[in-house]
This record gives C-alpha cells, sequence and structure tokens, in this order.
C-alpha cells in the first residue's frame, strides 16, 4: 500500500500502482470526469501514470492554469501530427503551452503554409480529436531517440543535450513526439480549435540559427468557450491602449527620439500630472517627503547597489566623460540615490521612520522586440518611495503601505485583485544578494502583514527581487486579464550595502530596515493599463476634460463663453466646441473622444440660464436641464463617490 496526500492534507491509502485518474474516482466520479493532469511530489505526470511511492498529489481541471497547460500541450500534438499529414517532410522543433494557447516552431522547408491553411489544419485536428486517442508516455534510450530523429537535426541537437535514462516519447493515434509529459487523457476532450496566426521565430531564440515558423493556436473544451474568448480578444482590440492613445491624443512614439521612449501629448501630460497630484496629495497626508535625483549617477553607485551587476550588461552602457576612469550610468533604479540621501546626515531612532517619494525617471534598455506601447518601454516613471525605518516599527510601515495602495485601486476602479508574495526560490540561492537570516525574517514580516490585513494572497516562489521579497498585487482589469499592479518590498540588504545608521535609545548604531514601494509601479504602465480597463472612460475626477459645451449655432457663443467661465469657478475642467458643424457631429465627436457630458446651449438655455446636460454613453436617454451650480453639485457627487477617502 502506499499514502497519496491530497492538498487539503488529507491522506488516503491505496494499492501501489493506482493511477491519479483512480485516485479522482475514489474521491468523486463526477470530480474524475473533469479531471485533465495531474502533479506527484512537484513533478508534472499523466492522469494515467502509476504511482508507486507516497507523495503528494494534485489533479488538475480545465480551471486551473497547470491544467489549462496540459490541455494546450496537448493539442499542439494533434496539430502537429496534422502538420506534417498536411505538409509532407516538415521537420517539428518545439511545441509548448503558453499564456492563452499554444505554438509549434516548424521548419516548413520547400512547403508553405497560409491563413488560407488555418480552417483545413482546424478541421483536421478536431477530426483526430473526436477519435479519443489516448495520450501514451514511454521511455527510450538516447539511441533510439537518436534514430528516430536522424533526419531532424533540431530534435537531435535537443536529444544530445539530454543523459540516457532521462529520454522520453508520447505517443498518440499514428504520431510520436519527443516529450517530457504533462498531457490530457486522450484527443476527445478537445472540442474547439483556432489557429491564430503565424509569425517567424529564430530556432532557440538565436537570431544566428535558422528561421522557423511559429503557428500559433489555441483550443478548448467548448465551442462557447472559444467565442467567447475570440470576442474577447475583439474588445481587447478595441481597448489596446495604443489605440485609445492615439485618438484620444495622450501619447506618441518617434523613431527620431527613439524606440520606447514615449512622448506626452498636451492631454497625456495633464493626465498624469492628475495622477501624480493625487498620490502626492496622498503621500503628504502618510508622511513622506518629496525628494528629486538625478538621471544619472556614478557607476560605483549602481554597483555598490547590486543593480549593476543585475541589469548592466544588458542595460544603456556608462557614459564616459572626460576625466579619465570615470563612468555614469544613466539611472536604472532610484533607490540608491534616496539610500544616498539617507546618508547625508546621521540619525537617531527618534527621527525614524523616514519616508521619501520621487517621481524618477529610470531607463533599461529593453530588446527592441520586446517594446510594446506603453507597458514595455526603456524610459519610465515610478511613483517611487522608499522608507528607512527601525525593525520594531517595520510591521506597522508596511501596513500603512498595504493602506495607500488599496486606496490608489479603490479611487481608480480596480477592484477585483489579489495579493501575491514573491519570495525567494530556495532551489536557486545565487540569483540573491544577502544573508538567509535577513530573508526569512523579511518574508515572515509580508506574510504577516498580508494576513493581519486580511489580504486575499497566494505565495510564489521565484518571484522575489534580487535584494528582497515583495508583496505584489494582481489585479483583474475589466476584460478579466490579470496584471501585476502595484509593490512593497522589504529590504535588509541595501542598508547593509550602503551601511546605514540610525543611533539607538541604547546609543548605540543599529541599521534600518528599508522598504521600497510604488503603487503605481509604473506611470506608463499604470496609465496603459487604466487606458484598456475603462477603455478611455477614466474616473471623472481624473479626465483632462470634464465636460464640452455645444453650441446649436454662432449665435450662442457668448452665452456658451459664459458657461465655461462659471464651470471654472466651480473647478470643472471644460471646454468650448464652436466649430460650424452639425449638433449631431459635434456630439457624435465628443462621444469618441470620450468627453463625460457634453453641455448643449442655445436660445432656450440662453434664456433660462440654463444648460442641456448629455451623459456620455446614454445614447440621448436621460437628458437634462439644469443651472450651472446643479451640473456643479452632480459632477462633484460623482466624483465624492468614486474618489476614496485617506
Amino acid at each position: 500500500m502506499i499514502k497519496v496526500t491530497l492538498p487539503d492534507g488529507s491522506v488516503r491509502e491505496f494499492s501501489q500502482g493506482v493511477t491519479p485518474m483512480d485516485v479522482a474516482k475514489n474521491i468523486s466520479e463526477g470530480f474524475a470526469r473533469n479531471v485533465i493532469s495531474a502533479n506527484y511530489n512537484d513533478t508534472t505526470i499523466e492522469t494515467s501514470t502509476p504511482l508507486t511511492t507516497d507523495g503528494t498529489l494534485t489533479l488538475y481541471t480545465w480551471n486551473d492554469k497547470e491544467g489549462k497547460k496540459a490541455f494546450w500541450h496537448s493539442t499542439s500534438h494533434v496539430m502537429a501530427q496534422t502538420l506534417e499529414e498536411m505538409f509532407p517532410g516538415i521537420k517539428l522543433t518545439l511545441g509548448p503551452a503558453i499564456d492563452n494557447g499554444f505554438y509549434y516552431d516548424v521548419d516548413f522547408g520547400d512547403n508553405k503554409i497560409t491563413d488560407a491553411d488555418f480552417k483545413k489544419i482546424e478541421d483536421r485536428v478536431l477530426e483526430i480529436s473526436k477519435e479519443k486517442h489516448e495520450f501514451k508516455m514511454r521511455a527510450v534510450t538516447k539511441a533510439e531517440a537518436l534514430d528516430k530523429y536522424k533526419d531532424n537535426e533540431y530534435k537531435t541537437e535537443l536529444i544530445s543535450n539530454l543523459e540516457d535514462g532521462t529520454i522520453t516519447f508520447c505517443d498518440h493515434a499514428t504520431f510520436t513526439d519527443l516529450c517530457r509529459g504533462g498531457h490530457i487523457p486522450n484527443t476527445g476532450i478537445i472540442k474547439a480549435v483556432k489557429i491564430m496566426s503565424i509569425a517567424g521565430a529564430y530556432w532557440r531564440g538565436d537570431e544566428k540559427n535558422k528561421q522557423l515558423t511559429r503557428v500559433y493556436g489555441t483550443s478548448f473544451p467548448k465551442q462557447k468557450d472559444l467565442t467567447d474568448y475570440l470576442e474577447l480578444l475583439e474588445e481587447a482590440k478595441r481597448r489596446d491602449h495604443r489605440k485609445l492613445g492615439k485618438e484620444l491624443d495622450l501619447f506618441h512614439f518617434s523613431q527620431r527620439v527613439g524606440q520606447g521612449l514615449p512622448l506626452w501629448l498636451p492631454k497625456g501630460a495633464a493626465l498624469r500630472d492628475r495622477l501624480e497630484q493625487f498620490l502626492k496629495k496622498a503621500q503628504k497626508k502618510a508622511g513622506y517627503e518629496q525628494v528629486v535625483t538625478p538621471h544619472i549617477g556614478q557607476k560605483e553607485l549602481y554597483v555598490t547597489s547590486g543593480h549593476y551587476a543585475k541589469y548592466g550588461a544588458d542595460s544603456f552602457q556608462p557614459i564616459t566623460t572626460p576625466a579619465e576612469g570615470e563612468e555614469f550610468l544613466l539611472k536604472p533604479m532610484n533607490c540608491p540615490h534616496h539610500c544616498e540621501i539617507y546618508n547625508s546626515r546621521p540619525w537617531s531612532y527618534k527621527d525614524l521612520p523616514k519616508r521619501y517619494a520621487e517621481f524618477g525617471t529610470v531607463y533599461r534598455y529593453e530588446q527592441s522586440g520586446e517594446l510594446h506601447g506603453l507597458t514595455r518601454v526603456r524610459g519610465f516613471t515610478q511613483d517611487d518611495a522608499h522608507i528607512f525605518c527601525m525593525p520594531d516599527q517595520l510591521d506597522t510601515e508596511f501596513k500603512n503601505v498595504i493602506d495607500l495602495v488599496l486606496y490608489v485601486f479603490g479611487s481608480l476602479g480596480f477592484e477585483n485583485f489579489t495579493a501575491q508574495v514573491s519570495v525567494r526560490d530556495l532551489n536557486n540561492p545565487d540569483k540573491y544578494i544577502g544573508s538567509v537570516e535577513n530573508w526569512e525574517k523579511a518574508e515572515n514580516a509580508i506574510i504577516s502583514a498580508a494576513k493581519d490585513k486580511g489580504l486575499n494572497y497566494v505565495i510564489e516562489a521565484g518571484e522575489a527581487a534580487f535584494y528582497g521579497p515583495k508583496l505584489d498585487f494582481m489585479v483583474k482589469d475589466a476584460l478579466g486579464r490579470s496584471w501585476q499592479l502595484g509593490t512593497i518590498q522589504v529590504d535588509y540588504n541595501l542598508p547593509e550595502r550602503f551601511e546605514l545608521s540610525y543611533k539607538g535609545a541604547d546609543d548605540k548604531l543599529h541599521r534600518p530596515v528599508m522598504i521600497h514601494r510604488a503603487p503605481f509601479g509604473s506611470m506608463e504602465r499604470f496609465i496603459a493599463i487604466l487606458l484598456e480597463h475603462t477603455a478611455g472612460n477614466f474616473p471623472l475626477w481624473l479626465m483632462p476634460e470634464q465636460a464640452i459645451i455645444l453650441s446649436l449655432s454662432e449665435k450662442y457663443e457668448k452665452y456658451a463663453k459664459k458657461v465655461l467661465d462659471l464651470l471654472e469657478i466651480h473647478e470643472i475642467r471644460a471646454l468650448i466646441d464652436n466649430r460650424n458643424e452639425t449638433i449631431g457631429k459635434k456630439i457624435r465627436e465628443a462621444e469618441m473622444q470620450k468627453m463625460p457630458f457634453m453641455l448643449i446651449v442655445g436660445e432656450e438655455e440662453e434664456k433660462n440660464g440654463t444648460i442641456s446636460v448629455r451623459r456620455n454613453g446614454q445614447e440621448g436617454k436621460g437628458n437634462i436641464t439644469v443651472t450651472i451650480e446643479e451640473f456643479a453639485k452632480i459632477v462633484n457627487e460623482e466624483i465624492n463617490k468614486t474618489l476614496k477617502q485617506f
């Protein structure tokens, strides 16, 4: 008998050779019908793999991330089989699962695949799937594997780097592939498939190697799931921040300026400034002091901090000066500069905590292929702050930062999120600086604070920064996509590296603890995500213009100007559209510009000292005629409803 431990901690005994699917059926026949993948003792296995030793078993369904991974990887095998049938003589390489689907890199040789082939590939994949072929793993010797792929230099290269006794093939139907495992029970579970696109991809990502064709696809256990996913993609295209940013005149990229270096247009700059002022106001209330640091620093500064070792080789190269041996770097992080601000004078325990905040621009040389609108740039501004405190102040300070992050999210409509405690990868200690003792203290402090604040959190190994663990906030947007927004980090290491100190009540020098925090993360990325989350319909308090005044004819322009002046007195941001266009066209264009309110003025409004108010998105329904004072009250009530108190 063997003992199988389940995720809830319960232990069940089974005969040796029991399979994960047998265990699933033992739990519930209904549950077993949904199980598609398994993990035993931290190793991905098939649901048909015999279990021969005691261990911990996790069973996955389609609703689990690992279940989807097995589903999509299995579909990549079926697609590969189809490609071999349709394009004889091709050479397969790798076909992993990725977010929202899978791909397979293929050397098509003299064959050519086009968009016109997609439907035929999809149909054949579904034909094969309906035959309910089982995925079966088998071990092979290195010699057998090399012989199988003697005409495929890509697979041969992969096999040559493997040890004899660790090589496995996966068989289904008439198809065999070199594979480590992790499949669904049979092809019949695949009910819907879509070939998404084709693209060029260098073998093993090296541009010195041959360019292959990457075939992207996705699949689902129900046709409705695929339909919903494709509709979601269409909505994502409509919400793409690059498209909206252009339509709303927020930002621009110029090849002359350089890739990944955004130019903020007047409306975008106003949006950024409003976000900055919003956070600065909250920070001032929370006891932060604003600082400013330069865009460059001596190389030695970043060597001391460890950032040069982390970013130096892959970032902008050092700037040399006329002085021999003098080198500067574009700032990759603000924290070393803030450490030096702290070091500018001696501190007593009575002075702590010190909270320094800065909207500091940093630079990292991201590869051109990884740049993407505002979400991946080479120059970005962090809403950075660093708190220097005594160890016994850490818990309170960390929780106060959590409160600040939650205030930011609440005021901007990000209500659906989970917290991720990002800790070390214990199997790769060389990735991190500092002592094990300090890491353990920092990790425990974050977990304790997350528990006390009642956060819904998970612990993710290997996601920590190189100098300390962190609490990341994973926010779901309006389309259900998850983004990492806002981070808080505990750092015992930089205070050591910069020899930071304060004099304690015992009259001895002690080392402070450092908290890094950025509720927005970076202004660029945050605005991109906010754009897509709101589809450009920002909260009213954040909009560059909150209303547009539309006169029915030029006869009422004078009254429109009077309305504008009165709105300014009430601190409502507005502008006038006095073009010689029809009112219908003015309304349509104002709606396209995401203008929250359209204020229409004509003869009746001028006579009565009122405005006709049309709310964006109401399509003419619910229009009201009110005085300026009544409209101001409407605006302020909506702002107060969305802008949380801190």
